[in-house]
């Protein structure tokens, strides 16, 4: 097990709010010879302050020009790019350079590790370049981060004498030697052995332990479901995680067409939003908050059936049933509540294209339904 040596520097900053990273309607075009090419198409994406995040995507989904909007790589042709506070969207090159080395960690697939330098030499460079420690702590520093990845012996060698998993674990010391709020890793498994890779895993678990926030590009989907949520890209757009969570059955092209299609809505605390015996033409996945299913008894007080979070739904039993709610639902008193709202012509087009997704609402309507009927029995 890898041990990490104390943090003290670059905090992860509040800001007011625990937000880490945001992104507000990026879109990227390139310019190609047959036209403009949309990389990538309003994209929305939010990330606290420690979590742990997997961008999936097949290749030439995005995903790459996405992390090269977070690290400033690369600039949107329109939209917003704040991390950790900062509006990255309107640096300069030259403070682009210097901001970059003090708030993020990279991680690249083929390590880009310098060969003619040893690798304690490739660990300093980024404290050299940010003057971040006094120079003469920043050998003791680099030395103590490659004991955190168990290669202090190995500290004067050239990256050339390392195995590639060992470099790796190097690459990983290096992005660390600035102690950035954020470590952001593209493919770091992709060329590891599986005993390897999962070694890896488990630091950024540890550092993720210790308040750092992470981001990983995978093509592991193993690997990706072992983060705190994943971030699916699909034509260069951003697939919602509980439309994907909620019909997980759905093929990415789908998905991508659910959430384009959803319509977003908010309630505040305590507020209706069905009631009982309406008719109904809508299927609802919550978002944010919880929702609480009513059912009314005679003269006397509504009983709550059942509450439901992000990534649960209602309105299915409807959509296969009597087509009139069967139950009221409302916000929760504890806080705001947010849905996607997607009507039952756009469902029904949508599993039109599923057999397996109408069949497991199908099943999950029935199965609640039965439980409805359980419910208003014992009531009665």
């Amino acid at each position: 097990m890898f041990t990490l040596p104390f943090f003290t520097n670059n905090e992860p900053k509040s800001n007011g709010n625990s937000r880490m990273i945001d992104l507000r309607d990026v879109h990227k075009y390139y310019k190609t010879a047959i036209g403009d090419y949309h990389a990538l198409n309003s994209v929305d994406l939010q990330i606290e302050a420690g979590e742990f995040v997997s961008i999936i995507g097949k290749s030439g989904s995005g995903k790459s020009t996405l992390l090269n909007m977070i690290t400033g790589i690369d600039r949107p042709t329109s939209g917003e790019v704040f991390v950790n506070g900062t509006a990255v969207h309107e640096l300069n090159e030259n403070r682009m350079a210097r901001w970059r080395g003090k708030n993020l960690g990279i991680v690249f697939q083929f390590f880009q590790l310098l060969p003619t330098i040893s690798v304690i030499e490739n660990i300093m460079l980024p404290m050299d370049f940010c003057r971040t420690y006094p120079m003469r702590e920043r050998e003791k520093r680099a030395l103590e981060l490659l004991e955190m990845v168990e290669l202090a012996d190995h500290a004067y060698k050239l990256p050339t004498a390392l195995s590639g998993g060992q470099q790796q674990r190097v690459a990983i010391a290096r992005a660390l030697a600035n102690d950035p709020p954020i470590v952001i890793a593209d493919e770091p498994t992709g060329n590891l052995d599986s005993k390897t890779a999962e070694s890896v895993f488990a630091l950024f678990n540890e550092l993720v332990a210790k308040g750092k926030t992470i981001i990983i590009v995978t093509h592991d989907s193993g690997l990706a479901k072992q983060t705190h949520r994943t971030a699916l890209i699909a034509d260069g757009e951003i697939v919602n995680e509980y439309v994907a969570k909620a019909m997980p059955t759905l093929s990415r092209d789908q998905l991508l067409q659910a959430t384009r299609i959803a319509n977003a809505q908010a309630y505040e605390a305590g507020a209706m939003i069905l009631s009982e015996g309406t008719n109904a033409d809508t299927f609802y996945i919550v978002t944010k908050g919880t929702v609480e299913v009513v059912l009314p008894r005679e003269n006397q007080s509504d009983v709550i059936a059942v509450q439901l979070g992000p990534g649960k739904v209602f309105g299915e039993i409807e959509f296969f049933h009597e087509k009139k709610h069967s139950a009221s639902i409302r916000a929760s008193e504890r806080g705001t509540v947010e849905v996607l709202a997607i009507s039952y012509d756009q469902l029904n087009e949508l599993l039109g294209q599923s057999e397996v997704t109408r069949e497991a609402l199908h099943q999950m309507a029935d199965k609640h339904q039965e439980e409805n009927v359980t419910r208003r029995g014992r009531m009665s």
